[in-house]
């Protein structure tokens, strides 16, 4: 655990060191990716299908706010409608501007789930976003992820309505229009859908909220449960065949996505939890403190030791200089020579200290400097 730790702090000071290059370069990518997965699904516009205006497009998105990625992606669906039929994109466009007075009303700063939740339902992985949604986001972010599973629906009902509407002519505009809105509001899978990923984010959501040990756990597999029950009542109700196994299988992907999402976002000891009690003049507290799990990233440092003295006055590095230092010096320099014997009193401990052929240095000395020997 203690290794998974070091690796997290390693993680979190590398981007904050530079999240300045990280994050452009991470909005690039996933631009990158949803473009190109648009033109993959609905390329009825083969001019929009070159990797140029795709990259350009990318490079746009990774400088500008996280809102103008939603737009771009907009347009190039519009571009591929149009490229089908016209009145396909008055539908959809229609259909967009509901979906972006909903979506800059009420969850503004969840541009990033809008569209990640269609791109997730093409990824064939569609039960991780209501789950992580609800552990990271407020319960705001249910009409985001609605308008990316509105979006991924509508998608699939012009590619299933392609081939008969690339049959009809130009005066059957009435028929094209009623052949694309039918397919819209028709659609119990796609409600039933919205419902179940709607409650999932609120309840995910409630609980994590919760003071109760684990509650992020609880409140995962709350929401898996949650959102399984209403998938498989909406197919007992509008027999709209979900899978059954998909939608296990999707739950368990999820469960594990939420893990590491926790592990990120939310690693807590409760074995050092503590609770506080204490009031003023107004109020009771009761406060329960759970401290995080955080290790410091290990950091090699390399410490040099010199013990020559001209070395370590040229690093900075003092050396002290003691009396029987002082003689031996003095000895060595006078070539043992017996000389003038001088006694100097140490103030502190009121010891004398006799030096025969003592250093110039030394003798220089004043009772201060000398007393720094001792």
């Amino acid at each position: 655990m203690t290794g998974l730790l070091e690796i997290r702090e390693r993680i979190k000071m590398l981007y904050s060191r530079y999240e300045v290059f990280i994050l452009p370069i991470v909005k690039f990518l996933f631009a990158l990716i949803v473009l190109n997965t648009l033109n993959g699904k609905i390329g009825y516009m083969k001019r929009l299908d070159n990797i140029a205006i795709v990259l350009i497009v990318s490079l746009m998105c990774s400088f500008l706010p996280k809102g103008c990625m939603v737009i771009f992606a907009a347009l190039f669906s519009l571009l591929h409608m149009y490229a089908l039929s016209m009145e396909v994109a008055l539908v959809g466009l229609c259909m967009f501007l509901v979906m972006f007075l909903l979506f800059f009303r009420f969850s503004p700063k969840d541009s990033v789930l809008a569209l990640l939740t269609p791109l997730l339902f093409a990824m064939k992985i569609p039960y991780v976003i209501p789950i992580a949604a609800g552990l990271l986001c407020s319960p705001a972010s249910a009409v985001s992820v609605g308008c990316g599973v509105a979006a991924h629906y509508f998608f699939q009902t012009v590619i299933v309505s392609a081939p008969a509407l690339g049959t009809m002519g130009d005066s059957e505009a009435i028929a094209k229009l009623r052949l694309i809105i039918d397919g819209i509001v028709k659609n119990k899978e796609m409600l039933v859908v919205i419902a179940a990923y709607g409650i999932t984010i609120v309840v995910v959501y409630l609980i994590r909220r919760m003071s109760l040990d684990h509650v992020w756990t609880i409140a995962m597999v709350a929401g898996a449960m949650t959102n399984i029950v209403i998938l498989l009542v909406g197919d007992l109700v509008y027999d709209i065949n979900i899978s059954i196994g998909g939608a296990l299988l999707g739950s368990l992907l999820a469960l594990a996505v939420a893990k590491v999402i926790e592990f990120f976002r939310f690693c807590v000891d409760y074995s050092r939890t503590e609770k506080v009690q204490f009031e003023d003049d107004e109020y009771y507290y009761y406060v329960k403190a759970v401290p995080k799990m955080t290790v410091s990233a290990p950091a090699k440092t390399v410490k040099r030791i010199n013990t020559q003295r001209h070395r370590g006055s040229e690093r900075g590095v003092t050396t002290e200089l003691t009396p029987k230092r002082a003689q031996e010096r003095a000895q060595s320099r006078s070539g043992g020579s017996s000389g003038a014997r001088r006694t100097r009193g140490d103030y502190r401990g009121g010891k004398s200290v006799t030096v025969g052929n003592m250093d110039p240095d030394v003798e220089n000395m004043g009772n201060d400097d000398y007393e720094e020997l001792f």
